[in-house]
């Protein structure tokens, strides 16, 4: 008999708006101090540059605000743990999208920081978190929505302290979040509770089809830090140079995840 389905993990919605926001202010902080050279460097998301990765962290979050403003749909489609394969279908418009929305923002992109911070803080004030909202990649709860901005937010601010060498501080609850979440996303990618995934301090999981642990050690664990977790789900590294570098523990014929990575692209 298979076993029960989890019931998907819940969000606090106040908390993953305030997380939205901090990670999203602290990334403003950051880029007020770039240099016109810093922000015309490359990145590792060819062919963008630091100034077009900035825009597309705005958009982002400017996201939120322009769904919420959107006429409410009927009915979520898209559940959460469903959103990280649903990303790869507009990585292609979206690579196109972003130059050319950096070429029309203002010279100065704190003008554009100031205008979307306040207009996430004024219409998150209101908003139902748990009304509709129509995104790109399908209708979602506002708060599953917001869920998957802290990937985006977490995930961006890493880009953009590896192409400046900068060190944006992650917020806590932002990487919380997207951490969790990932590693939920995983779970769903590979059912079972063969192996053992854990990302200290914020996420266990089981997953992988298989003999199911009940007591003492399990037979298949994974371990990494949430950095290098975050890193490993979308792409921005590989199992093998995790394991080299001695960022992942993997241990039992069940611990190699090489196959189900990333979760999202």
């Amino acid at each position: 008999m298979p076993p029960a389905k989890k019931r998907p993990r819940t969000y606090d919605p106040k908390k993953t708006a305030a997380a939205v926001r901090a990670q999203f202010a602290a990334v403003r902080e950051a880029a007020k101090e770039l240099t016109s050279e810093q922000l015309a460097s490359p990145t590792h998301l060819h062919p963008w540059t630091v100034r077009e990765l900035l825009v597309h962290i705005d958009m982002a979050v400017s996201a939120v605000v322009r769904h919420i403003d959107d006429v409410e749909p009927p009915k979520a489609e898209l559940p959460l743990l469903d959103w990280p394969a649903g990303t790869a279908r507009f990585a292609g418009a979206l690579a196109d999208v972003v130059p050319e929305m950096a070429a029309r923002a203002p010279e100065q992109l704190d003008e554009l920081f100031e205008r979307t911070l306040a207009d996430f803080d004024d219409r998150l004030a209101t908003a139902d978190p748990h009304r509709t909202v129509a995104t790109r990649i399908g209708t979602m709860y506002l708060n599953d929505f917001l869920v998957t901005r802290t990937v985006e937010l977490v995930t961006h601010t890493d880009d953009l302290n590896r192409a400046t060498g900068i060190d944006v501080p992650m917020d806590r609850q932002a990487l919380a979040a997207c951490t969790r979440f990932l590693a939920d996303a995983l779970a769903a990618k590979a059912p079972g509770g063969a192996t053992e995934v854990r990302i200290p301090p914020y996420a266990v999981v089981q997953c992988v089809e298989g003999p199911r642990h009940t007591r003492g050690t399990p037979p298949n664990v994974v371990e990494t830090d949430p950095l290098t977790w975050v890193r490993l789900a979308t792409g921005r590294t590989d199992w093998a140079t995790a394991l080299d570098e001695a960022k992942v523990s993997a241990g039992g014929e069940r611990a190699d995840l090489s196959a189900l990575l990333p979760v999202m692209s």
